[in-house]
């Protein structure tokens, strides 16, 4: 099943280079690298991963978008309303029920919580700030260091990708639950340090004083 898989990515990717910029193709191959991916025992997410590394991402000639924004724009009502808010009402649930304070102190927890504090703002303002002192990007109109940082302090705000890969990580309900508290703690803390931070940053009248 794995090597069909591989077969059916190939030919995604040969029917990307070709040109072929119809959605359908994309999505009847989409159907059958899930089921390949499925039956192989991988997870199956992966196949989607791999699905929107094919779709091209430049648009043909007389289309306003390409066929990878077309098919982001179709879907984003249905992610945004339904399978979000499906997921985090299934996954996001802990029991109070014998919770104690050991639970904060538990190194999942604590592993989790500082993953998405600490491990996000320097991932993310770190390779910001390398990028942009290397020259391959800048820093937008009106924009501070204070603000990118701020910014990159509020990407410590995780939930459904944080919490699924708890939940593929960790086969008991402890770890579970220890992982579903670190990643409410983390993104708590994010969220507020992140206000913070951004609330404490003024605007240059003047843009190109941040240069």
């Amino acid at each position: 099943m794995i090597g069909l898989a591989a077969v059916t990515v190939g030919v995604l990717v040969a029917i990307n280079a070709s040109g072929v910029t119809r959605l359908w193709p994309y999505l009847a191959l989409g159907v059958a690298l899930w089921f390949f991916v499925f039956e192989s025992g991988v997870h199956p997410t992966i196949a989607g991963v791999l699905l929107a590394a094919t779709l091209p991402v430049s648009a043909d000639k007389g289309e306003e978008a390409s066929p990878l924004h077309r098919l982001e724009h179709a879907l984003s009502h249905w992610v945004a309303f339904l399978v979000l808010p499906v997921f985090g009402f299934a996954n996001a649930g802990v029991s109070l029920g014998g919770l104690g304070f050991g639970v904060f102190t538990h190194p999942v927890t604590v592993g989790a919580a500082l993953g998405l504090f600490l491990g996000k703002q320097f991932g993310v303002f770190g390779g910001a700030w390398l990028v942009i002192r290397a020259g391959l990007a800048q820093r937008p109109d009106g924009a501070t260091w204070g603000h990118l940082y701020g910014v990159a302090v509020l990407c410590g705000v995780g939930f459904t990708m944080s919490l699924f890969i708890g939940l593929l990580a960790f086969a008991t309900d402890d770890y579970q639950d220890a992982t579903k508290i670190g990643v409410l703690a983390g993104s708590l803390a994010s969220a507020i340090v992140g206000w913070l931070v951004l609330r404490a940053q003024k605007m240059p009248a003047n843009p190109s004083q941040t240069r």
